[in-house]
């Protein structure tokens, strides 16, 4: 509901004070709300100021609407010009919420002058003294709320310094983990490199072979240039007519040096100037000691700097390299007196009318090359010569020493008169008692003058070859007694082969024919194929040739990994005997002979 609405005129202060008081009145005892009837108030007050400046008669109106209303019960309260229709845009307006329906005709009723005009003015005072009481309150919660706002804040900010903090740490952690891995992974990619190379450097056992590596290791990745500064090879110093002075020192002090513009701080080397043949250059001098002082490595940096974990490891690598060369020239040594001493047991050829010898040894590659291969040949004194070819397991100076006393033996106890047969079984029995864990192959072959039928017997040996003058080969595949050595007893047994005059009998070690990838007949049978290829004037006329052709397709590479003995025997073509014009049988061809002895090839206890 909405009663009538109450115009109050205004045309003075008085007026306006009373309009003032009485709806101050109207919206107390309508249950306004306190801060909202105070600021109605003093809006009101406000706008009455400004109309009473202009001057001129104006009106106050007040409407009253009930529950009914759409915002409930309230207040509508317009000021305008007197005369003025309602709406004008001039005219001021506000509303007033109520806790229950206004009744400003009762306001308008009572007169408002004397004792009850100041206890409007009281009534108003209380109003803004409650005003001022809950605007206290609201300024304590305010300090309160702003205090723990303030405590908030302060949370917050440490929180945030905190997290701050923290992302501060993770960053330098996390920098430092990046770094710890770029270093782990610098110190594998290092600890590989030094690896890879002390296996390449270790790996030989020829010196030139280990610095013609260095260079191919470490250049273009570590240095620019490599140079290897020997203290004992001339030919090499006369390569190098200047040297930077940081390895001279180096060689004076046995402490690497480095010379560059600016000191690199080095774990244990030390600095010096920039060297006036590379001023622009790093350049690292480390000395080579092994068991004395060989040389110095000097290193043309291919960088501005030297990292000191990379200066760590190329110490360490020229340490390796030190040892390696060391043991190379050790081993070089070993294996100079070795072959010399091999070749020192290697008896000359003797001459003979009725046969002609050649020989050829080749010592392994691997190894300290003294093995235990010997060919031997000697006149006995009934005219008859003995050639020998024999073979100890093994490697060492143990297996020449064996070598030499079976050399020794064989031609002391050829001396008595025995076939071939009789020589290795006496043989056999001297190392069995003797050297009862070493064995060896032999065979033995005797030719008697004018006599074309040659005895001959083997001890574990591969068989002997025979070329006859039309170039024809065959296999004296007779089955091979046992090697010597072996714990039993064993008589060998001698065998006979017809020789034409002008034929070639090969006596060889297992070297020669035997390889890893092949069995020993394959090697047999290549070994009958060269045979038969030989320049027939050649072996004729110049056997030591021929022996040098022989042995061309049967090594086909330089690594042996045993030594090699060739001797061949050359039937002369005027030694000729009355039964040697006899009915023979033809010899076989290679290949056949090849086939049949492969049938027949194994050990045995007796002779064939």
């Amino acid at each position: 509901m909405t009663d009538t609405p109450q115009a109050w005129k205004i045309t003075s202060a008085r007026d306006a004070a009373r309009a003032r008081a009485l709806l101050d009145r109207l919206s107390a005892d309508a249950g306004a709300p306190l801060l909202q009837r105070a600021r109605l108030s003093a809006d009101l007050a406000a706008q009455l100021r400004r109309c009473l400046a202009r001057g001129g008669a104006w009106e106050l109106h007040v409407h009253a609407l009930g529950p009914a209303a759409a915002h409930g019960p309230h207040l509508r309260i317009t000021l305008r010009m007197a005369g003025q229709e309602a709406g004008a845009d001039d005219q001021w307006q506000r509303s007033l919420d109520c806790s229950h329906t206004p009744r400003p005709s009762l306001a308008h009723q009572e007169p408002l002058d004397g004792e009850a005009f100041a206890e409007a003015v009281l009534a108003a005072a209380a109003d803004t003294a409650e005003l001022l009481d809950r605007l206290e309150d609201a300024e304590s919660q305010v300090r309160f709320h702003r205090e723990e706002l303030h405590q908030t804040n302060q949370g917050v900010v440490a929180i945030h310094a905190e997290l701050e903090a923290a992302a501060l740490a993770q960053k330098e952690l996390l920098a430092a983990e990046q770094a710890a891995r770029a270093e782990a992974e610098n110190a594998r990619r290092l600890l590989t490199f030094l690896a890879d190379a002390s296996d390449a450097v270790a790996a030989s056992l020829d010196h030139e072979d280990i610095l013609n590596r260095l260079p191919d290791l470490l250049v273009p990745g570590y240095a620019a240039r490599v140079d290897v500064w020997l203290f004992d090879e001339e030919e090499r110093a006369a390569r190098h007519d200047s040297r930077p002075a940081a390895a001279v020192t180096a060689a004076r002090t046995g402490r690497p040096q480095h010379a560059a513009a600016h000191p690199g701080g080095l774990p244990g080397i030390d600095d010096l100037p920039a060297s006036a043949l590379a001023p622009t250059q790093s350049v690292l001098c480390i000395p080579l000691i092994a068991r004395e002082p060989l040389g110095v490595l000097v290193l043309t940096a291919s960088r501005p700097r030297i990292t000191p974990e990379e200066s760590v490891m190329l110490v360490e690598l020229a340490r390796r390299t030190a040892t390696a060369l060391d043991n190379a020239r050790r081993y070089e040594q070993h294996r100079d007196t070795a072959e010399a001493l091999q070749r020192a047991q290697l008896t000359d050829l003797p001459t003979s009318s009725h046969v002609h010898l050649a020989a050829r040894y080749l010592p392994a590659t691997h190894g300290l090359n003294i093995g235990g291969d010997w060919y031997d040949a000697f006149p006995q004194p009934d005219g008859s010569l003995l050639a020998v070819i024999g073979d100890v397991t093994g490697h060492g100076l143990r297996a020449a020493v064996l070598m030499g006393q079976l050399r020794t033996a064989l031609r002391a106890y050829a001396v008595e008169g025995d076939g071939p047969g009789r020589i290795l079984t006496r043989l056999h029995n001297m190392l069995r008692h003797q050297q009862p864990d070493l064995y060896a192959t032999a065979a033995v072959v005797r030719f008697r003058p004018g006599d074309p039928t040659v005895v001959w017997a083997a001890a574990g040996h591969p068989p002997p070859v025979v070329r006859a003058p039309d170039g024809s080969v065959r296999i004296l595949d007779a089955r091979p007694g046992i090697m010597l050595g072996i714990p039993m007893s064993y008589e060998y047994q001698d065998h006979t082969a017809h020789l034409r005059p002008g034929s070639t009998l090969a006596l060889y070690t297992d070297g020669l024919v035997e390889r890893r990838a092949a069995g020993i007949d394959d090697g047999i049978g290549r070994l009958t194929r060269a045979l038969a290829e030989l320049d027939p004037w050649g072996v004729r006329h110049d056997l030591d040739t021929a022996a040098e052709a022989l042995l061309k397709p049967m090594m086909h590479d330089s690594e042996r990994d045993d030594d090699v003995c060739l001797l061949l025997c050359h039937t002369a073509l005027d030694d000729v005997s009355p039964v040697q014009g006899a009915d023979l049988p033809a010899p076989r061809p290679a290949a056949e002979e090849a086939r049949h002895r492969a049938g027949r090839r194994g050990g045995g206890t007796g002779g064939g």
